[in-house]
């Protein structure tokens, strides 16, 4: 299925230097395809950051903590809230997986060899069992930092188009050598690479949440190219956008704690990248082997992949197609790791999906495509005797199947309950193999909903059945049967902390 897309927050390849610096004047009738910036407000300048001022988790995570709060990788897709958004929910076990957005991926073309150090094996996640009974948090106050951060967002939020394009035009005016690590078309980009950025300042109090959240973009933006040496580029034109934009709110000290807070962003993604480099590739790739057509639009594409590929039954990886060079979609894995290496992964054609529509229509055995590191938390804890309830619609099925047969091979008879929604019967694609599942596993139930037979939707459908007390659920599908499903898990008393989902909101954007 189409999982959530990863945030991020690099720029791509090329220029050095350190924050601020003075930089040479764009060439006379330099243009760009946005808004022509012009130099405004010179900042002042701080230290470089970089490789060599590595922190460790305890300095990255002294970003004042003061709030609490969504994944993608990670948590949810960033989205303004004002101009930030979604906040990043809590990493983990129960929780969303997240980020979700830059779509700008860059990295050696198909002709170069893949990188060679060899990947860790994934180990799977212990979840602490939630309290029966949480005792409630009183929420911090917000720290200096985070309240003049989110002043300005606040006063750009109305303008947020406009800051985008401002952003972009200054990054490749005054860093022209970054434009080729960027999608062809800025469709595909547009406001990602900001939306990320921002999200994670306002949400810089969420030591807890967001330090996890950055270590994720930081492992994967490997994939783009990124180096130490870029993100002074990025803080830069972010704060020159925001300077252009927050005209009241603006002034040293707003101007000093973002900076501030840029700086530890970027440290602690660069410090991720840098040990991710020494257990794993920045990316693989994959041979497709198989290519099953299963309606018109719906295809399973199984690929096996150059070296080992450690990932949890549940998680999602990006791909990246030889048609749409630099333009990552993000799948979820339809199978449990398999003996013998092969991944699947079941693919939606969308209305004008570059990617989804080449891997659909276009890909064929014997084609290679690109696959960058798994990540999501949408995993079962192989601790707990609680049972699964399970939510999947369309082809969010995909990571409901790997669910399952990570639960058969770990021989745990445990009760999984799998509620598989779609429109038509047309729309139930998969359910043979789930349905043959469940004769070959007692502890098995497999429950289609036709919301044309039925006239009920998937998440009204789960509140007939229960009692689901001892149960962890599992929401895999499009955007609005995962907020849906929420509101019915929540309204029948499963807990927050029980309910484990990868994105929603970018859930929407991602396939294209």
């Amino acid at each position: 299925m189409d999982a959530p897309t990863t945030t991020s927050a690099d720029s791509g390849s090329g220029g050095g230097g350190g924050w601020f610096t003075p930089r040479k004047a764009p060439p006379a009738g330099a243009t760009t395809d946005q808004e022509t910036p012009s130099e405004g407000r010179k900042v002042t300048p701080i230290r470089p950051v970089g490789r060599p001022e590595r922190i460790s988790d305890d300095h990255a995570e002294s970003v004042p903590a003061q709030s609490a709060a969504p994944a993608a990788e990670v948590a949810p897709a960033p989205q303004y809230a004002s101009a930030a958004g979604t906040p990043p929910q809590q990493p983990g076990p129960h929780a969303t997986a997240r980020p979700h957005a830059a779509q700008h991926g860059q990295g050696p073309s198909p002709a170069h060899p893949p990188h060679s150090a060899p990947p860790a094996q994934a180990q799977a996640p212990t979840a602490p069992r939630a309290e029966t009974t949480p005792r409630p948090v009183p929420a911090p106050e917000a720290s200096p930092d985070a309240r003049l951060i989110r002043r300005t967002l606040e006063e750009v939020g109305p303008d947020a188009d406009k800051v985008t394009s401002y952003f972009y035009a200054l990054l490749f005016v005054r860093h022209p050598e970054l434009r080729p690590l960027f999608p062809a078309s800025m469709d595909t980009q547009r406001d990602r690479l900001l939306k990320a950025l921002l999200t994670a300042a306002e949400h810089a109090d969420n030591k807890s949440v967001l330090v996890p959240y950055l270590k994720n973009l930081g492992r994967g933006h490997r994939k783009y190219g990124t180096q130490p040496e870029h993100y002074p580029a990025v803080g830069e034109c972010l704060i020159g956008a925001l300077t252009r934009y927050a005209t009241t709110t603006w002034d040293q000290e707003t101007e000093a704690a973002w900076v501030r807070t840029y700086t530890t962003i970027s440290q602690v993604m660069i410090d991720a990248a840098a040990a991710d480099e020494l257990r794993a590739p920045a990316w693989w790739y994959g041979e497709v082997v198989s290519h099953d057509l299963r309606t018109s639009d719906i295809a399973v594409v199984t690929v096996r992949p150059d070296q080992p590929y450690p990932f949890l039954a549940g998680q999602y990886t990006s791909l990246e197609t030889p048609w749409w060079p630099r333009i990552w979609r993000h799948y979820s894995f339809a199978s449990a790791p398999r003996s013998d290496g092969l991944l699947s992964f079941h693919v939606k054609a969308v209305p004008a999906g570059w990617v989804s529509n080449a891997l659909v229509h276009r890909a064929r055995p014997g084609d290679v495509i690109r696959l960058g590191p798994p990540s999501g938390s949408m995993t079962v804890d192989h601790s707990s005797d609680s049972g699964l309830l399970c939510l999947g619609g369309g082809t969010g099925i995909a990571p409901i199947k790997a669910l399952v047969e990570d639960v058969a091979e770990h021989g745990r008879r445990r009760p999984v309950e799998v509620f598989y929604g779609a429109r038509t019967d047309h729309d139930l694609y998969d359910i043979d193999t789930m349905l043959r599942l469940q004769q070959t596993h007692p502890w098995l139930a497999v429950r289609p909903i036709v919301d044309q037979q039925a006239h009920l939707q998937l998440p009204d459908a789960v509140r007939e059945y229960g009692p689901w007390n001892e149960y962890d659920a599992y929401l895999s599908g499009p955007p609005g049967m995962i907020r849906n499903g929420l509101d019915a898990l929540r309204d029948i008393g499963i807990p927050v902390d029980r309910i484990r989902h990868d994105s929603v909101e970018e859930l929407v954007a991602t396939g294209n």
